[in-house]
């Protein structure tokens, strides 16, 4: 969870309220967490007909706005009042007025959302003196598994790593589409506690046959019928496998292989935990260390890390059809 959003949600829910907050970013998804907060949890049920205003930034006027959070609250000691879309409202910088000497009995919130404030104005500066500054960035692509698995443990529902990867894969750096698909997956089997392959594949529609992180298992498996099948897919639309995240995936599956081979005679326990894997999988995974001897084990992952440099047009001119054929064709061989 990004920090900063960790920090303001804490500092709400132990009723620290500031007088003003300015929330900004191309990420939409802490955004929304933090409006929804301040509309649903701020203001008991009884108290919000009365004291929430809700303003749209391509609605309303600087006036209008000001004019809302000066107003006192009517049977509170608080009122909330949010602006929304605030990128849309015209003249926006000519609040810094207001929040230059903001009302004590008004918590304001302008949700600037899908690009950041200004940073030239007084409105992020004023925001940092007198409340509490927050921007939302776009997540980078490499940190999405992570931050699925994250999200999975702060709602007591497992992700592991392959299926993170699945999830950012296919569905990209979009948080509340991730968070909503991995919601629908839940209210369908509310008494699971994982999310597999399986369940992805049921309820997102997430194939497994034609899966990236299926391919290094047919390959180790000896399964060729699956593995060209799967070859064919990918050369033939390569969009859904890039060459960097196949290679990654191979080398997470060889580096376990090559690590098994060191765990043998070890509890299952002792070897999921090494492996970071579940006990379930350490029979496969050793069983497969039994088929690949280490030294074709090592074979393979100086393989990917040659391939690797061709991946990114290192002392290679071969396109990544190419490429992909060649790895799977000296890894059969």
């Amino acid at each position: 969870m990004n920090a900063d959003f960790k920090k303001l949600i804490q500092s709400l829910e132990s009723k620290q309220y500031a007088p003003v907050y300015l929330v900004d970013g191309e990420e939409a998804y802490y955004l929304d967490k933090i409006t929804q907060y301040f509309e649903e949890k701020i203001l008991p049920p009884s108290e919000r007909d009365f004291n929430l205003m809700v303003l749209y930034g391509k609605d309303t006027t600087w006036a209008d706005v000001v004019n809302a959070c000066r107003r006192f609250p009517m049977f509170a000691d608080k009122q909330v009042v949010v602006l929304k879309d605030a990128a849309q409202l015209r003249d926006i910088n000519l609040l810094a007025g207001y929040m230059e000497h903001p009302s004590p009995t008004t918590i304001f919130l302008i949700e600037h959302r899908f690009k950041k404030t200004d940073g030239r104005g007084k409105l992020v500066k004023l925001a940092k003196e007198k409340g509490f500054y927050f921007t939302s960035d776009k997540i980078k692509d490499d940190h999405v598994p992570q931050w699925i698995e994250t999200y999975g443990r702060e709602i007591g529902f497992h992700i592991g790593e392959r299926e993170s990867q699945i999830l950012a894969t296919y569905l990209g750096n979009d948080l509340q589409k991730i968070t909503n698909e991995i919601e629908k997956v839940r209210i369908n089997i509310p008494d699971e506690s994982a999310l597999t392959t399986a369940l992805i594949q049921k309820y997102i529609g997430i194939s497994r046959e034609y899966n990236v992180f299926e391919f290094p298992e047919a390959l180790t498996s000896g399964d060729r019928d699956k593995l060209y099948r799967m070859l064919s897919y990918f050369t033939a639309n390569p969009k859904s496998a890039p060459l960097p995240l196949v290679i990654g995936s191979f080398y997470n599956h060889f580096n376990r292989l090559y690590q098994a081979q060191f765990l043998k005679g070890k509890s299952e326990k002792d070897v999921a935990t090494a492996l970071g894997t579940y006990p379930s999988k350490v029979r496969e995974i050793m069983g497969l260390a039994q088929q690949w001897p280490l030294a074709r084990v090592e074979h393979c992952l100086l393989l990917l890390g040659k391939l690797s440099t061709n991946a990114v047009g290192i002392k290679n001119s071969t396109n990544d059809r190419e490429l992909l054929k060649e790895m799977i064709g000296m890894m059969t061989a």
